[in-house]
């Protein structure tokens, strides 16, 4: 029984939030939701020792000592959760704008590997972590994503959640986790401005936090419990407009995974509904028979939050390529898909002159519906005065519009592949299969 009865006041927030995780009832659906995630983030880590980072991350750890040593699982959670979030296709939760996949999925990977934990118990875990790191995302309030990257700041909670689970610590010492995985929590968007690797970094940091904080938790190490609505805590050293209730709010809905996004084009997820629309006009413009010459100018209208990060009429490598809503607008109407090529040297060039004619605005009632909602309109104005306009509510990927399991494989199959991995189902199958599994099947990230 938990020492905290769902029906008690908590002492602090972080108690009310381990109650509150601890109390939801885990169904098989949701364990089959949590393997398909976790399949998502397994094949982005895959996929990310194919960048220039990647082979940065993996030189790194190479040097670090020999390859016969087994690793700390708090420092794997390092490399795999860093790996997970370089190529811009892992999973995001709309209402938090948090990236919970790529800092949970890395802490309870490693530490069940470690352990020897079940497929069951890793995937409990899992449900766990992010459920803790998206409800203090939910908290922290939009100023708080103009300056600080909230997959860095809110990751750590739910690293040390999963973490918690996986260990077996008491509510009193999960709280302890969250209280110390709080005190690390840090990240901050100035990476944007030269396009530098330090997003993969905080992913990273992210995951290893909340392992450590966990582990030393299970020895006794105190954290302190108010660390979200202290005097000196993190809303008020952090969130100028939190929402401290959102914290415990609605306790009895879907467990936030099942609420999460999965990415099915690799850049920003704000770059995502303008894509969908900008691919939808590119059908339209074909059966017309229309060229993109054709057109004049192109308006695109969607919410602040997409504009203050991906407002860059102009790119210059394949990371401000993902970051650049005037970029994916021209790639989905010029390409037929849109996928890493998309984004590269010569794509960048051939796309340059259409990017030059879209203009972005935050308007409504995308504004507004924002983070409920992550939608936009395009609007192409055509040398003969007509116009052609699509409008997404939601970004295809989000709960309502989800990805078919099909198309989640396939997208885990052309990652993996694009990783290295030569025969991508039998690991893709032992994935989908944990709930079952008596242990993690192997997983060799370098």
């Amino acid at each position: 029984m938990n020492e905290l009865s769902s029906n008690a006041t908590p002492d602090s927030l972080t108690a009310g939030l381990v109650d509150l995780i601890r109390s939801k009832p885990i169904a098989p659906a949701d364990l089959e939701a949590a393997a398909l995630f976790t399949l998502d983030a397994v094949a982005n880590s895959l996929a990310g020792r194919n960048s220039e980072p990647g082979h940065i991350l993996a030189n790194w750890w190479q040097s670090r000592g020999p390859s016969n040593v087994t690793p700390d699982p708090a420092r794997l959670a390092f490399l795999m959760g860093a790996l997970c979030h370089i190529l811009e296709t892992d999973d995001l939760h709309r209402e938090s704008v948090v990236h919970p996949g790529c800092v949970v999925i890395p802490a309870a990977w490693t530490l069940a590997a470690a352990r020897g934990s079940t497929g069951k118990a890793f995937l409990e875990a899992v449900l766990h972590g992010f459920e803790a790191a998206t409800r203090i995302g939910m908290a922290v309030g939009p100023a708080h994503y103009r300056i600080w990257h909230n997959t860095a700041t809110c990751g750590p909670f739910g690293s040390a959640m999963a973490a918690a689970a996986l260990l077996g610590l008491s509510d009193a010492a999960a709280v302890d986790a969250l209280g110390n995985a709080g005190s690390q929590s840090s990240g901050l968007w100035q990476f944007l401005e030269t396009g530098a690797m330090t997003k993969h970094l905080h992913a990273g940091h992210a995951a290893e936090a909340g392992v450590n904080a966990a582990e030393l938790a299970a020895f006794g190490f105190t954290g302190p419990p108010r660390i979200l609505e202290g005097e000196k805590g993190f809303f008020r050293a952090a969130c100028p407009d939190a929402d401290p209730e959102a914290v415990l709010r609605a306790p009895n809905m879907p467990w936030q995974l099942a609420r999460t996004s999965i990415k099915p084009w690799p850049s920003c997820r704000h770059t995502h509904p303008t894509i969908d629309a900008a691919s939808e006009l590119r059908a339209r413009l074909a059966d017309a028979d229309l060229a993109p010459e054709a057109i004049v100018a192109i308006d695109v209208s969607t919410y602040a939050a997409a504009i203050d990060v991906c407002n860059r009429p102009v790119v210059e490598s394949d990371y401000e390529a993902k970051f650049s809503l005037q970029h994916a607008v021209a790639a989905a109407l010029l390409f037929p898909v849109v996928d890493f090529e998309a984004f590269g040297a010569s794509a960048r060039q051939y796309c340059a002159p259409l990017a030059a004619r879209v203009r972005v605005e935050a308007a409504e009632p995308w504004a507004s519906a924002y983070p409920l909602n992550w939608g936009g309109r395009v609007i192409l104005r055509m040398m003969d005065g007509r116009e052609l306009v699509a409008v997404r509510t939601d970004a295809k990927g989000d709960p309502e519009a989800p990805l078919r399991r099909e198309e989640m494989i396939d997208k885990a199959a052309m990652l993996l592949r694009h990783g290295g991995v030569d025969k991508p189902m039998p690991l893709i199958e032992a994935i989908l299969d944990l709930a079952t599994r008596d242990a993690l099947p192997d997983l060799a990230l370098i």
